[in-house]
């Protein structure tokens, strides 16, 4: 602290812990080009190597159409789940005390610390018309392993942990007070969570919702067992571009890749649009 102060005071510039912009700046330009720009721009030139004839065959067959459907609606209802039930989820990890609370606050983490492959086989064995679960619900007339319910399943279960780790601070950092307030005021308990609490809530209920997405959209190892894979039906675009792959057909298979990423990123550029919009609204309250 006195090094930097006497640095100021006879007209040098004080130490930085880090190098300067411009430094900074290059190895950052480098690490994203290496790990993100490059591979990025080797797909879409890979994708359109045998010509936009082909391009455009390939990612409006009937097949191709189907499973890119399935992957982003499949998504978009997961992530959507995940934002309501992960609120109630962080909710009650933040605001109650009960027994074995630590315990059900580390079993939040256990999609990221668990294999996707495993969670696609505990799921499928779970829900499919024999399981513990799939038993009961065929009964009545509920089919999830084998059909697009089973994908949606399986992306909640792994999109979960975003979205309440995402909340999980904000609740924390939320004053009560606030709440009492509106309490005082004569406001009913929904009532002050529509108008008080939820309005805090939004950016970071968009932010989990973005990042449930974007996990859910190229997922793999979980939805494979679960999901059939029947063409038309249950079969995701994942699956798709591994099975083209498999065929040598990497033009086909870096075609279908382009699209979702050209979806993905206007979804999400959407999403933070969306989320800049109400972060600046809370903010002018």
């Amino acid at each position: 602290m006195a090094t930097t102060a006497s640095g100021a005071l006879d007209g040098r510039k004080p130490r930085r812990l880090l190098p300067g912009f411009g430094l900074t700046l290059g190895y950052t330009m480098l690490y994203l080009s290496l790990l993100v720009l490059i591979p990025l721009t080797a797909v879409f030139i890979r994708s359109v190597g045998s010509g936009w004839g082909h391009f455009w065959e390939v990612v409006t067959a009937p097949r191709v159409l189907a499973s890119l459907r399935l992957s982003f609606t499949a998504s978009i209802v997961a992530a959507l789940a995940n934002v309501i039930f992960g609120l109630i989820v962080s909710w009650v990890l933040v605001r109650y005390t009960f027994p074995f609370k630590r315990f059900i606050d580390a079993m939040v983490d256990l999609p990221f610390a668990l294999p996707t492959a495993v969670a696609g086989i505990a799921l499928t064995a779970l829900y499919a018309p024999n399981g513990w679960l799939g038993a009961w619900l065929k009964a009545i007339g509920v089919t999830v392993a084998f059909t697009p319910l089973g994908i949606i399943v399986a992306l909640t279960f792994i999109g979960l942990p975003f979205v309440v780790r995402t909340l999980q601070p904000v609740l924390e950092e939320l004053d009560k007070e606030v709440e009492q307030a509106a309490a005082s005021l004569g406001a009913s308990a929904l009532q002050g969570f529509a108008r008080v609490v939820l309005p805090a809530l939004w950016p970071a209920l968009l932010t989990g919702f973005t990042l449930a997405f974007a996990r859910a959209v190229g997922e793999y190892g979980s939805v494979i067992f679960i999901a059939g894979n029947m063409p038309m039906k249950s079969e995701i675009a994942p699956l798709l571009i591994v099975s083209k792959l498999e065929q040598y057909d990497y033009a086909g298979a870096t075609a279908i890749a382009v699209v979702m990423l050209v979806l993905s990123f206007t979804l999400m550029l959407g999403i933070n649009a969306l989320q800049n919009w109400a972060s600046k609204r809370h903010g002018e309250r």
